[in-house]
């Protein structure tokens, strides 16, 4: 690795990859990727956890992922490539078996994410048809997302900002319903300070943190956004502003939507409903037919859910082209579509891993297993990446005053300490709290290993990809 600007940079004709993602693209892509990812499936969770005051757990959270996200812009920046949290730590350690760790652990936790999004959406589908089975539509669902990403990024990401803006409207539905509460003076400011002790959890700080670890899938997404650095325009201008300002903005809609929330509907409502933002919608406060707002309101949701999903189905191939680009899982995976210039062999495997997912997470459920499928494959989605991020903070810390040029982003040193104890808490709650989670995180991890063996065994050392090692790539 050269300590050199020129070296840690990329000509843009070294990529295979298609550059067109421009900074308002970006921006939108993390926006829409944090804001459709739990906020309308898990925010009953976060309720029960903590009470009327479940607000707290959103802001904190979200303010850990934030300073992640500074930590990503930073090394983004730096090394504008597609490998990710993958290269952070490879060039931190220089470990290639903690490398290819950190590598799989990310590939897991997107296609945990994938099937937990997947099985919350067709439980909103009920809500509008609840004839298909569920397996059927949440199958149904990722083979579109499949076929939309094969057709390019581009238009990938296209779909997916205008996608934000159906779910950014759908929270601010619920941000008025809120408002207008308030304006009729129905409103009891006093239930968001309560926090709820009398459950699970002795102390207002477990709730607090139990709630955190609940909502924390909610603030995952960012991590999506550095994996298309090779196919956005000018990076080091656009990563800084998009990582950082979509955080920001998602945080703020968190927190106002979880207070109009708490004030319009009981908390226990909230807490028994695996759609508790249609609870608002159904609080029947706007002068509209609840029926039709209800039936929107799905519609919305829908929308969210697909575009979060979207998003982490572009980042699973863009990982193994990385990985088979480096030999390390066969190179099959590093071919590219002629046409459509996708990583499309990564992109069915993903897709077909995601699917025996959700059939095997199906089965578990109706053998009796006592899981809930979305909140199991949630958790499990939050240990990989709160593990990843540490190390992402730390790679940060570790590269200070390396490869530094000009352009880069330079995190605040202070507030990543505090990200770092943040993502270390968290993390060790929600083990704690769900021990069995890590059985799942196993299986998961278990695939890339599988690759591995197969790379080592059948595999062609130096002809899985035209691109040289990890440590001599250029950025882009």
């Amino acid at each position: 690795m050269s300590d050199t600007v020129t070296d840690s940079r990329l000509d843009e004709d070294d990529s295979e990859l298609k550059r067109s993602i421009t900074g308002r693209l970006l921006f939108f892509y993390t926006l829409g990727d944090v804001l459709g990812s739990g906020i309308y499936v898990l925010i009953g969770l976060v309720a029960a956890a903590v009470g009327g005051a479940f607000w707290i757990a959103f802001a904190l959270g979200v303010a850990v992922a934030a300073i992640t996200g500074a930590a990503y812009a930073e090394l983004v920046t730096k090394y504008p490539q597609a490998a990710g949290a993958s290269l952070y730590v490879n060039k931190a350690f220089g470990s290639r078996p903690l490398t290819f760790l950190i590598t799989v652990s990310f590939l897991a936790a997107s296609m945990a994410a994938s099937g937990s999004l997947a099985t919350g959406f067709a439980s909103y589908f009920s809500e509008l048809w609840a004839a298909p089975p569920a397996l059927l539509v949440s199958l149904v669902f990722v083979a579109i997302l499949v076929v939309v990403n094969y057709i390019g990024i581009t238009e990938s990401v296209v779909i997916n900002m205008l996608m934000t803006f159906v779910e950014a409207a759908g929270l601010v539905i619920v941000m008025i319903i809120g408002i207008v509460f308030i304006a009729q003076g129905n409103a009891d400011f006093g239930v968001l300070t309560k926090i709820d002790t009398g459950g699970d959890y002795s102390s207002p700080a477990l709730a607090v943190l139990a709630g955190i670890s609940f909502s924390f899938f909610a603030m995952t997404g960012f991590e999506n956004t550095v994996n298309v650095a090779e196919e956005t325009i000018e990076p080091y201008k656009a990563f800084p502003r998009s990582l950082v300002g979509g955080m920001i903005v998602a945080g703020l809609v968190y927190v106002l939507v979880s207070m109009a929330a708490a004030l319009t509907v009981p908390v226990d409502t909230l807490a028994g409903s695996d759609a508790a933002l249609l609870e608002v919608v159904k609080a029947g406060i706007l002068p509209f037919s609840t029926d039709l707002m209800a039936t929107i309101f799905s519609i919305i949701a829908l929308v969210a859910i697909t575009n979060t999903t979207l998003v982490t189905i572009v980042t699973q191939p863009r990982i193994l082209y990385g990985m088979a680009r480096e030999d390390v899982v066969p190179g099959i995976f590093a071919k590219i579509h002629p046409t459509r210039r996708s990583p499309w062999v990564g992109l069915i495997f993903s897709g077909v891993v995601v699917g025996l997912l959700l059939i095997i997470g199906t089965a578990v459920t109706a053998s009796g297993g006592g899981i809930d499928l979305v909140g199991r494959l949630a958790t499990v989605t939050v240990v990989l990446l709160l593990a990843i991020y540490a190390l992402v903070i730390v790679s940060c810390l570790k590269l200070g005053g390396q490869d530094e040029h000009d352009e880069f982003f330079h995190a605040n040193r202070p507030l990543l300490f505090v990200g770092l104890i943040g993502n270390l808490a968290i993390l060790g709650f929600t083990i704690y709290d769900d021990p069995h989670s890590l059985i799942w995180c196993a299986g998961l991890l278990a695939i890339g290993g599988v690759l591995f063996v197969a790379e080592q065994l059948f595999g062609s050392k130096g002809t899985g990809s035209n691109t040289p090692d990890l440590d001599d790539v250029k950025g882009v």
